[in-house]
Order: structure tokens, then sequence, then C-alpha cells
């Protein structure tokens, strides 16, 4: 019996070293690319990959854009988000980012002092050269979205870069910050079922927007006035609002708009808390 003892302990403690390295392993790589590593390219390249860009009808009148037959039957397929619950007066707010131009702090603020929780997707550029505002973006309770590592139109590279894309940045913002990603948006509005249907294998849930305006364009700023109706002419049910954190129109006029928002009635929500 003592002899059985002598062999047995040893193999106990092996399997007890095994199992904490694999849960060791677990935590380092990340909930997401765990998924990845399972993931069966052959079983989207079947899928339909022609490109669509992501456009919208604006009505100007506070009810929810036209957001046309192929972009809604995808979304509701692959349980994208775009446009939330048509009967409750909520908003989305999102922001993407490219580069840091020097904005954002000052964003940061005005959200805090309006107790608003918002979206940034950010490319990995952006984790690069702004790690200290993504910091403060999580610490403060915002979500950080995944725009991909460079921003490249999805449907035009294979799957292989899609992966590539989407978990470098996912391993880089988990290994950073110990953050799980699970939002995406696609680099310039560009998508396809395939891509959709992929990145929702890789654990991401596809967010495109139901409210955008040419904000981004670093040459045509100086717009205020123009901005802040284009935003509160707009203002709808279920909306997604999409915002670029590049625009200093958009850093200047962030918070009358939020405070207007409020005042008509909206609460501005977190996509966890989105509502169908």
């Amino acid at each position: 019996m003592k002899k059985f003892r002598n062999i047995l302990l040893p193999i106990i403690l092996l399997v007890v070293l095994l199992v904490l390295i694999y849960v060791h392993e677990k935590r380092d790589i990340g909930i997401g690319e765990t998924i990845a590593t399972n993931v069966g390219i052959e079983n989207f390249s079947q899928i339909e990959n022609k490109s669509i860009g992501w456009g919208i009808k604006r009505n100007d009148n506070h009810s929810a854009p036209d957001l046309g037959k192929e972009n809604k039957a995808i979304m509701d397929e692959y349980e994208g988000i775009c446009l939330g619950n048509s009967e409750k007066k909520q908003i989305y707010l999102t922001f993407d980012y490219g580069f840091e131009a020097g904005y954002t702090p000052h964003i940061l603020d005005v959200l805090k002092e309006n107790d608003v929780k918002a979206t940034f997707f950010i490319t990995a550029h952006y984790v690069n050269t702004a790690g200290d505002l993504v910091e403060r973006m999580i610490k403060e309770g915002h979500i950080i979205g995944n725009h991909t590592v460079n921003h490249k139109s999805m449907p035009t590279i294979s799957l292989d870069k899609i992966k590539t894309e989407v978990m470098d940045l996912h391993q880089m913002i988990y290994t950073k910050y110990q953050y799980e990603m699970k939002y995406i948006r696609p680099p310039k509005g560009e998508y396809s079922r395939r891509t959709v249907a992929y990145t929702n294998s890789l654990g991401y849930k596809t967010v495109m927007w139901s409210f955008a305006y040419d904000d981004w364009e670093q040459d045509r700023q100086g717009r205020e006035e123009y901005a802040k109706k284009k935003i509160l002419d707009n203002l709808h049910n279920g909306e997604v609002m999409l915002l670029h954190g590049t625009s200093k129109d958009n850093s200047n006029i962030l918070d009358e708009i939020i405070k207007e928002i409020k005042k008509q009635g909206y609460e501005i929500k977190s996509l966890d808390e989105f509502e169908r």
C-alpha cells in the first residue's frame, strides 16, 4: 500500500501541474484567441463575399433611417448592431479612431462630466501611439471596440488575413490591459456576408450605425453649427451614432450635444445595454 501511494502521489502532482499550466496559458491568450484557434476557415470560404459599403438614407425628421434591404438582412441574420428598439428613446454613442488628433482628453472629460459611456473603435496604430488614452477609456468604463490592426477593407483580404487583422489587435489589447474586446466595426464601413459570419466566429459582434455625417475630413472643420444641426436633426429612437474623435468640431460641440440629447428625453446607453 505504501509503495502504491509513493507511485500515485507523483502522478497526482503531475496532473495538477498540467492543469495549472493550461489555465495560465488560457488566461494569457484570452478567450477570443482561444475561439479563433478552433475556427475552420474552410467553413466560410463558400459564403458570399460581395463587398458592400454600409449606406443609409437619413430622414432628418427624427425617424429611423432606411438601412437598405441587404444591410438589414445581413445584420439581422448575424445579430449585428446598427439600429435599436424603435419604441425607446435610446441612443448609443460610438467613436471611430485611426489616430489621435489631440481632442480625446477633452472628449473623455465631457463624457465623464455628463455620466455618459461610449464605445471607441480603435486600430493598432492608435493603441501604439495613444496607449495612455486607451487605458483611461477602459478605467472610466467605456467600451473598446476592434477596428482591426491596419484598417483594411475586409472583403478584399483573405480569411487568414482577416484573422490576423482582428486577433492581433485583440491579443494586443488583452496583453496590455487584460481587456477582452467583443465588438467590431468593419474598416471603411465595407463588409460582406462572409466577413460578418467569420468575425462572428472569432467571438465578435459587428457594429454599424444609423447616423453619421462627414466629420472625418481634417480640412472641413470649423463647421460647428452645421455639425450640431446634422446631429440634432437626425436624433431617433435606437440610434447608433457614429462620430469621429479626430474632428475638432465634434470635440467642441460634444457637451452641448449631449445636454440637448438628454433635454429631448433620450437616454445615452452603452452598447452592452443594447436593445433590439
